[in-house]
C-alpha cells in the first residue's frame, strides 16, 4: 500500500505534457529492467553478477561494512524520498506529472549501484541437500515475487509507478478514486509487497553470508520503513486504517495487530 500523491494542476503546454509522458515511460521501462534484475541478483540466476558471485577482494568484515552502507543508502533514499514532506519539497523543482517517475528512476539507479558495488561473501551459513527441501524453498522465492507484482496492481500499478500521474494532464478522466480499500491481498496482511519481499529474501537453499547480510538488513529497513509508512497512511485515512491496524496484522496475518486500548 502507499500513500497518494494530490497533484497540482499542470500548467504546460501540449509539448510539455508529452514530454513529461515520455520521461515518465523511460522511467517505467528503466524500473522493470532493474526489477528483473534484482530478482536473477537475489537468486544468482541468469545475470552477470548475483548476490554471491565472485570473490570480495576485500576482507569479510569489510565486504560486510560496503554491503550494509549499500543497502542503507538505498533505505535512506528510498524511504526519505516517500515522506510528504520531501514530495512537497520535490515539487518546488519537479514538475508535478513526474514526481513519481523521478522518484522510481532514483529507486532505480541506487539499486543499479548496489548491484555494481555488491561485495559477494560466499561463506556458506545453510545449504539444505534434500530435493524436497530445495524446491519448496524456491517455489516459496518465486512466490515472494509473485506476490509483489500482484500487490502493485491490486494498488494501481501505473500510478505506483508514475505512468498515470502523467497520462492526466493529456487524456484527464474521471477523478481517481481515492477512498480507502483492501482488495484481495490486503485484508489478510496490510502490505503484502513487503511480505512479498521477505518471503524472495529469506527463501533460498543455499544461505551465504553475503545474502544473510542482504536479506537481515533488507529485514530491518522494511520494519522501520513501514512504520512510516503506516503514519502516513494514518495522516491520510484516518479513522479508516486505524480500525485496518486493528484487524489485520502489518507484515504477518494475524501478527502486528494494534490492540484496543484498555479502558
Amino acid at each position: 500500500m502507499h500513500t497518494k500523491t494530490h497533484l497540482k494542476p499542470a500548467t504546460t503546454r501540449l509539448p510539455g505534457k508529452l514530454a513529461c509522458l515520455a520521461y515518465s515511460v523511460l522511467c517505467y521501462l528503466f524500473f522493470l529492467l532493474v526489477f528483473a534484475y534484482l530478482i536473477g541478483f537475489v537468486g544468482t540466476i541468469g545475470v552477470p553478477k548475483g548476490i554471491d558471485t565472485g570473490i570480495s577482494p576485500l576482507p569479510w568484515a569489510w565486504a560486510a561494512f560496503v554491503d550494509v552502507l549499500l543497502i542503507s543508502l538505498f533505505a535512506v533514499q528510498h524511504s526519505g524520498m516517500a515522506r510528504r514532506s520531501f514530495k512537497a519539497w520535490l515539487l518546488n523543482y519537479v514538475p508535478a506529472p513526474i514526481e513519481r517517475a523521478t522518484y522510481v528512476l532514483l529507486s532505480s539507479l541506487v539499486l543499479v549501484l548496489m548491484f555494481w558495488l555488491w561485495q559477494p561473501i560466499g561463506t556458506t551459513v545453510w545449504n539444505v541437500e534434500s530435493p524436497i527441501g530445495r524446491t519448496a524453498l524456491t517455489g516459496v522465492f518465486w512466490l515472494g515475487w509473485g506476490m509483489i507484482l500482484l500487490a502493485t496492481f491490486l494498488i494501481s500499478h501505473f500510478e505506483l509507478f508514475g505512468l498515470k500521474q502523467a497520462l492526466e494532464p493529456i487524456r484527464p478522466g474521471k477523478p481517481g478514486n481515492h477512498s480507502f480499500r483492501t482488495p484481495l491481498l490486503y485484508r489478510f496482511v496490510r502490505h503484502p509487497m513487503y511480505l512479498g519481499f521477505l518471503l524472495a529474501f529469506w527463501a533460498t537453499p543455499h544461505m551465504t553470508v553475503g545474502h544473510l547480510v542482504f536479506a537481515l538488513m533488507s529485514t530491518l529497513y522494511i520494519i522501520i520503513g513501514t512504520q512510516f509508512e503506516e503514519k502516513d497512511l494514518v495522516a491520510v485515512f484516518g479513522d479508516h486504517y486505524r480500525h485496518y491496524q486493528k484487524r489485520v496484522g502489518m507484515l504477518v496475518p494475524f501478527i502486528g495487530r494494534k490492540k484496543e486500548p484498555r479502558k
